[in-house]
């Protein structure tokens, strides 16, 4: 006698097979679904082997090699099998997760926020994990961690980088995460714990961008400094053209005076043929 769980078993296995034929007779055509309905009775039917002679067999080939057949009523023809796309779970969860949820998704109810809601509550939510391939370009993904991770302490004894399994120097440190997610920039306070090595990795591009502002504010003052030299130098060479001019004037004016007197007197002794009396 077959047990109760035996029974139970069957009974939705039929129903799930029953729920899937009703789903796929839906997603046919008219033409498609005639010709579903005459292959079913086909191979359905006691006395089946009587109508072969007036059909043809069509063999598939499905990816995972296993091969079956159909048949044809109206001559050789192609497979219009339509495949239509599958919703899984995984697709429900990449579309509705939130890395931390709102009141308002909260009180959304469908099947799909429920999903994810029982996911998320599965989540543990004081130290993150985080993905470091991109460090570079600042990209660093962060994530809550597992239980799996929570039991082995992967993110909180061991260095939380994805890729990293260090032990010694951990550091625990409060980072403002900021990330794109559901058409909004958002903002959250997380904790995540690193080594020394994959600390230099979190915070790589803001210390490049400290090393480029101090490589330009130093080039700045380089510049300045150069400037204000060059400006000094042009002031003390023409501070010093000045005094040279007019140092060069006052000695004029000092020689002029007495040379042009004596000279005077040389012409008047010269052309009197009297002694000269330098004054």
């Amino acid at each position: 006698m077959a047990s109760f769980r035996s029974l139970k078993s069957a009974i939705f296995d039929r129903e799930e097979k029953k729920q899937q034929y009703q789903a796929h007779i839906r997603g046919l055509n008219a033409y498609d679904r005639h010709k579903k309905f005459l292959n079913d009775y086909v191979f359905s039917f006691k006395n089946g082997r009587r109508l072969q002679s007036a059909t043809h067999f069509i063999f598939h080939t499905k990816a995972s090699g296993v091969s079956h057949f159909s048949v044809g009523f109206y001559g050789k023809e192609k497979s219009t099998d339509v495949k239509l796309p599958i919703k899984t779970d995984h697709d429900t969860l990449r579309e509705g997760y939130r890395f931390i949820r709102s009141e308002e998704d909260d009180m959304n109810h469908s099947w799909e926020q429920k999903l994810v809601k029982r996911y998320y509550d599965k989540l543990f939510k004081e130290y993150c994990i985080a993905d470091m391939s991109q460090y570079k370009s600042g990209k660093i993904g962060l994530r809550w961690r597992t239980e799996k991770e929570v039991i082995s302490g992967k993110g909180q004894f061991i260095c939380g980088n994805k890729h990293c399994n260090e032990k010694d120097g951990l550091a625990s440190y409060e980072v403002n995460f900021s990330y794109f997610e559901a058409g909004e920039n958002k903002q959250a306070l997380v904790k995540l714990v690193t080594c020394e090595r994959c600390a230099e990795k979190l915070h790589y591009k803001k210390r490049k961008e400290k090393e480029k502002e101090t490589e330009f504010d130093r080039k700045q003052k380089k510049d300045y400094k150069r400037k204000r030299d060059q400006s000094k130098d042009k002031d003390d060479i023409d501070e010093e053209h000045e005094r040279s001019r007019e140092k060069r004037k006052g000695l004029g004016v000092a020689i002029n005076g007495p040379i042009s007197f004596i000279f005077i007197k040389l012409l008047l002794a010269f052309y009197s043929k009297r002694p000269l009396l330098l004054l």
